[in-house]
């Protein structure tokens, strides 16, 4: 999957020799809130080692001008399209979902988890009862299937992933990005005017591959499928996320720097299957081998 904030609305690579929609399973399109928003004033991304911060916003155009003018110039026939909800209030984040319910959307994307953003997505992400809330009214707006965004930045995700699907959660996407912020020594200023934004690529990948674990734990229990992402740059990464129970993983930083990414990832999965004779990925969803106790940090 291409993952929210990385491909616009759908249109952003296809200028790119060799890009394809139809080499993704699915495309998560850019957060969308009930208003407009001009998202937070530049510097708004920041290179890091192995990664990036960013700290966007939500920058869009509401979700009317997405349903009314956006939506119907997408070829459905290529592959999935996936909205991404946001909002302040769990009211917005319910009405969005509404707006998008009478869509030819195929499933809705709950960002509780959006940490670049002053009010709504980061305390709600961290609170499991606050995550359930936003979740069971989602779950009342719309009968769209509904995938609710976990964050690494909270204290226990098992528990969140609990709330989110006794809420009404069909999938769960694990891992928002982690929070962090970048300091221009020489001024003794944050390069982010936001302050703080999230961390992804690379850098983060041990902690989402961890984290998806974690959470396999709970979301086997009920039959509800994970999507494995946090720095998923090669093959060899995505089967990371896989074995340790992701059915699916989403792509993002890495797009930046190779478009044709998603290609080369698939190929290289079916590689791996065949070279190790397995006959079907779900197979490999949730080998890992080791016992039910969750590692131990080294002293």
């Amino acid at each position: 999957m291409l993952l929210t904030g990385c491909v616009g609305f759908g249109e952003e690579y296809t200028r790119v020799a060799g890009f394809s929609n139809r080499d993704a399973g699915a495309i998560v399109l850019k957060g969308t809130t009930l208003a407009p928003r001009l998202g937070n004033p530049v510097h708004r991304v920041c290179e890091t080692p192995a990664g990036m911060l960013n700290a966007i916003g939500l920058q869009n155009p509401g979700v009317d001008v997405v349903v009314k003018q956006i939506l119907p110039t997408l070829d459905f026939t290529e592959t999935r399209f996936i909205a991404n909800a946001c909002g302040s209030t769990i009211e917005e984040y319910a009405e969005v979902c509404r707006r998008f319910d009478d869509s030819p959307i195929d499933a809705i994307e709950i960002n509780i988890s959006c940490p670049n953003v002053k009010e709504g997505g980061v305390s709600f992400g961290n609170y499991p009862e606050v995550s359930g809330r936003v979740v069971a009214a989602c779950r009342r707006a719309t009968a769209k299937p509904l995938i609710a965004k976990l964050s690494p930045n909270q204290t226990d995700i098992q528990a969140n992933a609990s709330a989110c699907i006794e809420a009404g959660a069909n999938a769960l996407a694990v891992v928002n990005t982690v929070m962090g912020m970048a300091i221009d020594v020489e001024a003794r200023r944050p390069v982010l005017a936001n302050v703080q934004g999230g961390l992804s690529g690379p850098a983060i990948r041990p902690i989402a591959v961890l984290k998806t674990w974690q959470v396999w734990q709970v979301a086997k229990r009920h039959g509800v499928p994970i999507i494995g992402q946090g720095g998923i740059v090669d093959a060899r990464d995505a089967l990371e996320f896989i074995i340790a129970g992701a059915t699916a993983v989403g792509i993002g930083t890495a797009l930046f720097y190779d478009p044709l990414a998603c290609r080369k990832i698939n190929a290289g999965i079916v590689e791996y299957l065949d070279r190790h004779r397995i006959g079907q990925l779900a197979d490999l969803v949730g080998s890992l081998g080791t016992d039910s106790s969750p590692p131990q940090a080294c002293a």
